[in-house]
């Protein structure tokens, strides 16, 4: 399967293409910034006592943690970067949280290209790209579709 071309256009990117990213461990630190952020102060994301209590292993991240750090992050945008004109992101459609994000995983991404639309102007196309956060053993933790619009040059 090819890879997603660097500095993409209308003319190099594809249905099909795929490319994964570097990895990147995810911390205490990132979960707890995460917390501050949207005050999501449930014990299963900042109480380890309560985790262990329970039987449930490691702190886990808010499932909405994963999508903030996927999308347009420095993970996606190390594979995922245009030389046509960004327009606007579109939103993320069927966002999936299959398993837990838990402190200490090392999560990479899969990006693969589904779907390119140009519009009705000719010029603005939309890329739509299912985006799959995978942890160090191989284990699909989130995937969901995200869309964005960029513009060729006419």
């Amino acid at each position: 399967m090819a890879e997603i071309p660097f500095s993409f256009t209308y003319d190099t990117i594809q249905v099909g293409q795929i490319s994964r990213t570097g990895g990147r461990t995810i911390t205490d630190t990132d979960i707890t910034f995460y917390m501050m952020l949207t005050g999501g102060w449930h014990p299963v994301h900042c109480d380890k006592e309560f985790m262990r209590r329970n039987g449930l292993g490691r702190v886990r991240a808010q499932g909405s943690f994963g999508i903030a750090i996927s999308l347009g992050s420095h993970l996606e945008s190390s594979v995922l970067e245009g030389a046509d004109e960004f327009v606007r992101a579109m939103g993320v459609d069927r966002w999936e949280y299959r398993r837990p994000l838990v402190s200490g995983d090392t999560i990479h991404l899969d990006v693969e290209i589904v779907g390119k639309d140009l519009q009705e102007n000719g010029r603005d196309y939309v890329v739509s790209r299912l985006v799959r956060i995978i942890n160090q053993d191989g284990e699909i933790l989130q995937e969901g579709v995200a869309k964005s619009m960029w513009r060729r040059d006419a």
